[in-house]
């Protein structure tokens, strides 16, 4: 556990009934003069963009939506509407949507200069300066990206997924209101859910865990386990959906206090050579990563055990292994694939799985047991 430790969050949130209507307060307290709405059109098809915008319609603030981006884009993609949010010259930016929205979003909010674009910040993130606040509205109940400094992109040269942290690019404001999560197909709810759940036990027995990180790290962690498979099956769960999303947002804390681990470093190049789903990957990799690093934190794992499962294990090696079995009944309960057979990942690219894998050192060095590119190699043998 680390000696010195910070907590950097969004500067407000709102959550609860008609978390919505704070819109246009945002706005007002702001002088917004011309807003930027970043979205995708996946959000825009399911009705899911209205709700804010009839709030933002409300204010007479001058609006542009931008909402050219695919699921999990290249930074190339992503540029492209970060380069369209400059030009609109906005003072403010919305974003509505999931991850990837999110964190361009982030990207445009310190990218408002064309000083600099995305492939510098790769380069080097620390040179990034806020320009523009930002507001994020997340549609999903699991990346988390509302209270994070971190932006994921694809960078397709490296058949690979990028971090580019920099605590500048924290949301100032978020709205967390149930409502946008009410109608999230199963399949989106369970990928999203498990990144969460994710988030949660690897910030949790992860090298900088700290008191803080812990606060929302296991908090995270009980609500998901008591919550994600309710708010998943049945579309008229809305105690367990506002859970979920609220457990989303501690996750994202948790990731700017702590950090993730082996879980996500190893899915990086599944999602940037696969195009598998952020969420999937790390759902095929959370049990086996877990189980591997289980001798490395059984105390923890005990801990979360009698916290969140509150069974009938005695053993601190039995309740060690019964999270890590919740975890795979969660998994399977979900539908998520546990292998990457479906996806048709030839074990011929085991190799190339390891050194990609073996490239997120500022992942890896977060893994409570030193990963070896053995290791790594068995852990994606046990998935292929």
């Amino acid at each position: 556990m680390l000696t010195k430790y910070d907590l950097k969050m969004p500067s407000a949130v709102y959550s609860g009934e008609d978390a919505l209507t704070n819109v246009g307060n945002v706005l007002a307290e702001n002088g917004v003069k011309k807003l930027a709405v970043f979205t995708d059109k996946g959000i825009e098809g399911a009705g899911l963009l209205e709700p804010p915008m009839a709030e933002v319609r409300r204010t007479g603030v001058e609006f542009t939506v931008l909402d050219d981006l695919p699921a999990e884009p290249s930074y190339a993609q992503a540029q492209k509407l970060v380069d369209q949010c400059r030009e609109s010259g906005a003072d403010f930016i919305m974003a509505v949507g999931g991850g990837s929205v999110m964190d361009t979003a982030k990207l445009s909010s310190v990218l408002m200069t064309d000083e600099y674009g995305i492939k510098e910040l790769l380069e080097d993130p620390g040179r990034a300066r806020k320009h523009v606040k930002t507001l994020m509205i997340p549609t999903t109940a699991g990346t988390g990206a509302e209270a994070t400094p971190n932006a994921i992109v694809a960078v397709p040269e490296k058949e690979l997924k990028v971090g580019i942290v920099n605590p500048r690019m924290i949301a100032d404001y978020v709205v967390l209101d149930a409502v946008m999560v009410k109608k999230l197909p199963r399949k989106i709810a369970a990928a999203t859910g498990l990144d969460a759940l994710a988030h949660a036990i690897e910030c949790y027995t992860s090298n900088k865990a700290n008191p803080f990180s812990d606060i929302f790290a296991l908090q995270a962690l009980d609500m998901i386990l008591n919550n994600i498979e309710r708010a998943c099956d049945d579309p008229k769960a809305m105690e367990a959906k506002r859970m979920m999303q609220i457990a989303s947002f501690y996750g994202g804390i948790a990731i700017t206090a702590s950090g993730t681990t082996a879980v996500h470093a190893l899915s990086y190049p599944l999602g940037g050579r696969y195009h598998i789903a952020h969420g999937v990957s790390n759902a095929i990799l959370l049990a086996p990563v877990m189980r591997f690093n289980e001798p490395a934190c059984r105390e923890l794992l005990a801990h979360a055990y009698d916290r969140c499962i509150h069974g009938d294990a005695s053993s601190t090696e039995a309740k060690s292994a019964a999270v890590i079995t919740r975890i795979e009944e969660i998994v399977r309960h979900l539908d998520i694939p546990v292998s990457l057979q479906e996806f048709n990942v030839p074990k011929e690219d085991l190799e190339s799985l390891v050194q990609s894998g073996m490239q997120v050192t500022r992942l890896l060095v977060n893994n409570r047991r030193p990963v070896t590119e053995e290791d790594a190699r068995r852990i994606y043998q046990e998935i292929l």
